[in-house]
C-alpha cells in the first residue's frame, strides 16, 4: 500500500545509526597469504582504526583495543598499515605516529623511537624492505619529510633520500638498486606539478636521483614492472588524450621517450589526498588492473597487447585498487547500495569480501541519474538522486526540495553512487544532487584546472546552476532548495549563500569562512594551496578579502546550520565560530553545533548520528515538513 504524504515527511527505516552503521571508512588492505585483511574505522569505538580479516564469516580485529592505525603525515595521513609476506602487521599508532610491529598473539612493539616530533605514514613493504613518509616537526617553516627505510628490529629509521617539501608513493626495484617516487614543493599541490624521481641506491641510501617527468606535470604512482621497467601515470598537455592521467612505460636505462598504455579518454588517477592510495596494480602475466574515470568509476582489466575490458567490479565511486597477488587483485570503493572491498581472482569472477549497507532492498537505493548543464564558466556535471520510497507518494502537484552536496577539496570528485547518507534523505523525500562542480578530478586536466584563480567563483556558480537546472527541469521545487557540503564543500556553501539567491537554506559542515585566516592557520600539506585556487599572498590579500564570505556578511539571509569538530587542525573552529557570530548580528536564524573531540571529518558513531539527524531536523523547519522520529532543532 502507498501512503500520499509531503515530501521530507516520508517514512523510512534508515535510521541516523543505520546510515551510520552502512558508511565504513576503509583503510587500504591487503592480501596475507589465503587471507584478505583490511583496515577499517570503527564509529562505535570511537573512531578506533583497527586491522581486521574475516574468519569462517566471522570479522576478527587483528589490531586490539585501544590501538588505532592512523596516520597524521599531511594530516590526513594514508598508508597506516602494511604486512609482510609471514603476516607481520606493521601499523602507525594514531597517539604517537610511532611506527610499531605485531605478530598474530603477541602484544605491539614499537620499531621507531618515541619522538614527539616525528610523524610516520604511507608504508609499503617491498621486497623485503619497510619504507615509510616521515614527517618532522621541529620549528622549521616546513616539516622536514623523507623517506625512510624502517629495521625489522626497531630503532633509528634510515633516510633514504628528501630533499623536497613533499614525498610520496615509493617504490623499490625488484632488484633492489633503484628506488622511484613522487617529489613536489610548495606552492604546488599534486594534482598541479609533481616529478617522478629514480634514485640509484647505495648501502640503502640515494646516491644520485635524475627526473624521469618534466617536473610541469601531475606524475602519480611509479611501480617496477617484472622487467623493470617503470611504469607511472601522467597527465601530460600534448598526445593522445592530453590532460588525461593515463598510464605510461619506460626502460629508465634508455633515453628512449615513454610509451603509452592503452590510452583513453578517461583518467587513471586523481588527488593525491592521503598517502595510501593507488589506481591500479601491474600483473604477473603483463597485465594491470586500472581504474577509469569519466564522471563514473570503472575498475578494467589491460591486457600484455593494450587492450581493456571491463572487470565486473560494481564500483562506481571512490576506487582504489588496494593490493595484487599473483593475478588476484583488491578493490574497494562504491557501489550502488554497498561501500565494500571486491576480489578480483585469477578466474576472472569477481566476490565482495567485505562490505556494509543498510538492510534496504534495491527498490529504496534512488537511480543515479548523470546530466549535464551549463553555467557561465562551461558545462557543469552533476548527479541527481531523487525521493525514492517504496511505500510513499507526494500529493498530486507537489515538487520535492532538494539538497545540492558539494563535495570537498575542492580537488575531489563524486562518482554518482547512492550512499547511505543520501539515501537518509531521498527515502524521506528529500532529493539530492551531487556536484562535480569546475576543479573537480575526473573529467580532465583543462576541468580540474577551470578552479584554478576562481575558487569562490565558479564552484559557486557552478553548483547554484545544477541546482537551478533541476528547477527548470520541474524536478526540484526552486523554493525549497538547500546546500550542503564539508571544508572546501563549506566554504562552497556560504560563498553561495552570500552570492547567489538559489538557495534557501545552508549546511555547513567545518567550512571556510575567511580564506586569509586559512592560509595563515591551516596546516603544511594546504599551506600554499589556495595560491592557485586564488593568488599568492601577500599580493592577492584584496582578491582573499573580496572571495571570503565573512567579507559578505550582508549576503547572509536563509538559514544555516553550522557543524564542527573542536579538533580540527584543518579549518579550525575560529572559522565556524566566525560565521556564527556574523549570522548572530544580522539576526539570521542559525544553530552551531561543537563536537569535542571530532578533528576534521567526523569518526564517532554519536556524532555521525547527531549530525544527520540535526540536518534532516533543520531543513524540516526551514521547509516545513515534519520529520517523524527526528528530534527538532532549537535555531538561535
Amino acid at each position: 500500500m502507498t501512503t500520499v504524504a509531503p515530501y521530507g515527511s516520508w517514512i523510512s527505516p534508515l535510521s541516523a545509526a543505520d546510515a551510520s552503521a552502512a558508511a565504513p571508512r576503509y583503510d587500504g588492505a591487503r592480501f596475507v597469504a589465503d587471507e584478505v585483511w583490511w583496515g577499517e574505522s570503527l564509529p562505535d569505538q570511537g573512531g578506533r582504526s583497527s586491522i581486521r580479516r574475516s574468519v569462517d564469516g566471522e570479522v576478527e580485529d587483528l589490531l586490539p583495543a585501544p590501538w588505532s592505525a592512523r596516520s597524521r603525515v599531511h594530516e590526513y595521513g594514508g598508508g597506516s598499515w602494511t604486512t609482510d609476506e609471514d603476516g607481520r602487521l606493521y601499523f602507525v599508532e594514531k597517539s604517537d605516529q610511532r611506527v610499531w610491529s605485531l605478530r598474530r598473539g603477541e602484544e605491539p612493539t614499537p620499531l621507531t623511537p618515541d619522538d614527539p616530533q616525528a610523524r610516520h605514514g604511507g608504508l609499503r613493504w617491498e621486497h623485503g624492505v619497510l619504507l615509510a613518509i616521515r614527517e618532522v616537526h621541529d620549528g622549521s617553516p616546513v616539516p622536514r619529510r623523507s623517506i625512510v627505510s624502517i629495521p625489522q628490529g626497531g630503532g633509528e629509521a634510515r633516510e633514504i633520500v628528501g630533499g623536497s617539501d613533499f614525498l610520496a608513493q615509493p617504490a623499490l626495484s625488484h632488484d633492489g638498486r633503484h628506488l622511484a617516487w613522487v617529489a613536489w614543493d610548495h606552492p604546488d599541490m599534486p594534482w598541479d606539478r609533481t616529478q617522478i624521481r629514480v634514485g640509484d641506491l647505495a648501502d640503502g641510501t640515494v646516491t644520485t636521483w635524475r627526473p624521469i617527468t618534466s617536473g610541469e606535470t601531475a606524475a602519480l604512482q611509479p611501480e617496477w614492472d617484472a622487467s623493470g621497467r617503470l611504469v607511472w601515470l601522467d597527465d601530460p598537455s600534448a598526445g593522445p588524450n592530453a590532460g588525461r592521467w593515463n598510464l605510461w612505460r619506460r626502460d629508465v636505462a634508455s633515453d628512449l621517450p615513454p610509451d603509452p598504455i592503452a590510452p583513453a579518454d578517461a583518467d587513471t588517477g586523481g588527488g593525491l589526498w592521503v598517502l595510501g592510495v593507488r589506481w591500479y596494480a601491474l600483473l604477473p602475466d603483463g597485465g594491470i588492473v586500472a581504474v577509469r574515470t569519466h564522471g563514473a568509476d570503472e575498475v578494467v582489466r589491460i591486457d600484455a597487447e593494450g587492450t581493456a575490458r571491463a572487470t565486473g567490479i560494481p564500483v562506481r565511486s571512490r576506487a582504489v585498487v588496494e593490493d595484487a597477488l599473483g593475478s588476484r587483485v583488491l578493490v574497494s570503493g562504491m557501489a550502488p547500495g554497498v561501500t565494500g572491498i571486491w576480489q578480483l581472482d585469477e578466474h576472472g569472477d569477481v566476490t565482495l569480501v567485505v562490505g556494509s549497507r543498510s538492510d534496504l532492498g534495491d527498490e529504496w537505493i534512488p537511480p543515479a541519474r548523470p546530466f549535464t548543464v551549463h553555467s557561465r564558466h562551461g558545462d557543469v556535471h552533476a548527479f541527481d538522486h531523487p525521493p525514492t520510497n517504496p511505500h510513499h507518494t507526494a500529493p498530486e502537484g507537489e515538487l520535492p526540495p532538494y539538497i545540492a552536496l558539494v563535495h570537498g577539496g575542492p580537488t575531489a570528485h563524486v562518482g554518482g553512487v547512492a550512499d547511505s547518507r543520501i539515501t537518509f534523505f531521498t527515502s524521506r523525500g528529500i532529493g539530492v544532487v551531487e556536484v562535480n562542480y569546475g576543479g573537480s578530478t575526473g573529467y580532465g586536466r583543462a576541468y580540474r584546472d577551470r578552479l584554478r584563480g576562481q575558487w569562490g567563483v565558479v564552484d559557486r556558480d557552478d553548483v547554484a546552476a545544477a541546482a537551478s537546472g533541476l528547477a527548470a527541469e520541474g524536478r526540484a521545487d526552486a523554493a525549497r532548495l538547500a546546500i550542503a557540503g564539508s571544508s572546501a564543500g563549506g566554504w562552497t556553501v556560504l560563498a553561495a549563500l552570500v552570492g547567489t539567491d538559489v538557495f534557501a537554506a545552508g549546511i555547513s559542515r567545518y567550512g571556510v569562512g575567511d580564506a586569509r585566516l586559512l592560509a595563515t592557520d591551516t596546516h603544511d600539506f594546504e599551506a600554499r594551496y589556495l595560491d592557485g585556487l586564488i593568488g599568492p599572498l601577500p599580493a592577492a590579500e584584496a582578491l582573499y578579502l573580496e572571495r571570503s564570505p565573512l567579507s559578505h556578511t550582508e549576503g547572509f539571509r536563509v538559514p544555516v546550520l553550522l557543524l564542527q569538530g573542536s579538533d580540527d587542525a584543518v579549518v579550525p573552529p575560529t572559522q565556524a565560530e566566525a560565521i556564527r557570530d556574523a549570522l548572530a548580528g544580522r539576526g539570521v536564524p542559525y544553530a552551531y553545533v561543537l563536537y569535542d573531540g571530532e578533528g576534521h571529518g567526523f569518526r564517532r558513531a554519536e556524532t555521525v548520528v547527531h549530525a544527520l539527524e540535526s540536518e534532516l531536523a533543520f531543513l524540516g523547519q526551514v521547509f516545513g515538513f515534519e520529520t517523524p522520529g527526528v528530534p527538532a532543532i532549537a535555531l538561535s
